[in-house]
């Protein structure tokens, strides 16, 4: 399944050169109609479960997906619909909020790095380990109860450290054979406001807005500057970040979808191949079978 672009026009360059108020949240329709939507995210469907059978059997990579985005902005149904045709055996979704007591207690990767997918399968960050470097940056008293030494915080150094620190740990799970595929889904203000007054006016779905969603709406520019700094300092070859154009829901699936398959095609995997032995024990089991 193609779409009419490519996984490279989404990606956020890894020289830290780019501006991200430069990049569109929206751009042109990528599907003919409701019915052209659904029978291209099928196809995308299909193909994803194919190539995760392939994954698990063949076990040796695993797959990690991390999306990010202001509220609003789409992640959680990107992920239902994205992913909504993979076998449950094969794929693992964790959402983070505000840490537990516990997770306090432990560096601040430690949560998210006890929740990395196995090999064999997909494992899905809806937030990541990335909120150390935006909600904690935008909200300096989040970081105060983070129960860090105060001698080992360094105002002028702690954002640089932490992006090194994330960089650090992408590239050694690369190198054992962890994906890692990242999306910001880069919504307008003035969309997120429109979703917002949906969720006013679906009493479905009144439970998605809180007055704190409202509180973060009034942070916008910190924000961008927040997600600006952290995908210029941690998009790299290995684990690219990419900036999917969120306005239009339909689009930004299937965008999605587009890139994750295409990613897996490049994996070297395939189904385990049976030994002579193997094959000779087999027909052993056929002829006690058939007799």
């Amino acid at each position: 399944m193609k779409l009419d672009c490519s996984p490279a026009d989404f990606i956020f360059p890894p020289d830290g050169k780019a501006d991200l108020s430069k990049w569109p949240t929206d751009i042109d329709r990528l599907y003919d109609g409701k019915q052209g939507y659904r029978s291209h995210l099928e196809e995308f469907k299909e193909e994803l479960s194919d190539l995760q059978r392939v994954l698990y059997a063949h076990n040796r990579h695993a797959v990690l997906l991390v999306f990010q985005g202001m509220d609003a902005s789409g992640k959680d149904g990107a992920i239902r619909h994205v992913m909504s045709g993979v076998n449950p055996q094969g794929c693992q979704v964790f959402s983070f909020t505000q840490p537990s007591s516990e997770e306090l207690d432990h560096d601040y990767l430690w949560r998210c790095q006890k929740r990395l997918p196995e090999r064999g399968r997909i494992g899905i960050f809806n937030r990541s380990y990335y909120e150390e470097v935006l909600v904690v940056r935008v909200l300096p008293s989040v970081l105060a109860r983070q129960r860090i030494p105060a001698e080992r915080i360094n105002p002028e150094t702690i954002w640089e450290e932490r992006f090194a620190d994330i960089r650090h740990m992408e590239d050694y799970l690369y190198r054992n054979g962890t994906r890692i595929l990242k999306f910001f889904l880069h919504l307008s203000k003035e969309e997120q406001r429109k979703r917002f007054l949906s969720r006013i006016d679906d009493k479905s779905k009144n439970w998605k807005l809180t007055p704190e969603d409202i509180e973060m709406r009034e942070l916008w520019d910190k924000y961008q500057h927040a997600y600006a700094d952290c995908l210029a300092h941690t998009s790299t070859e290995n684990a690219p970040w990419h900036v999917i154009p969120a306005d239009n829901k339909r689009n930004a699936r299937l965008i999605i979808s587009h890139i994750i398959v295409e990613a897996m095609k490049t994996i070297d995997m395939h189904y385990p191949k049976a030994s002579p032995e193997h094959r000779e024990e087999l027909q052993r089991i056929r002829e006690t079978l058939e007799s």
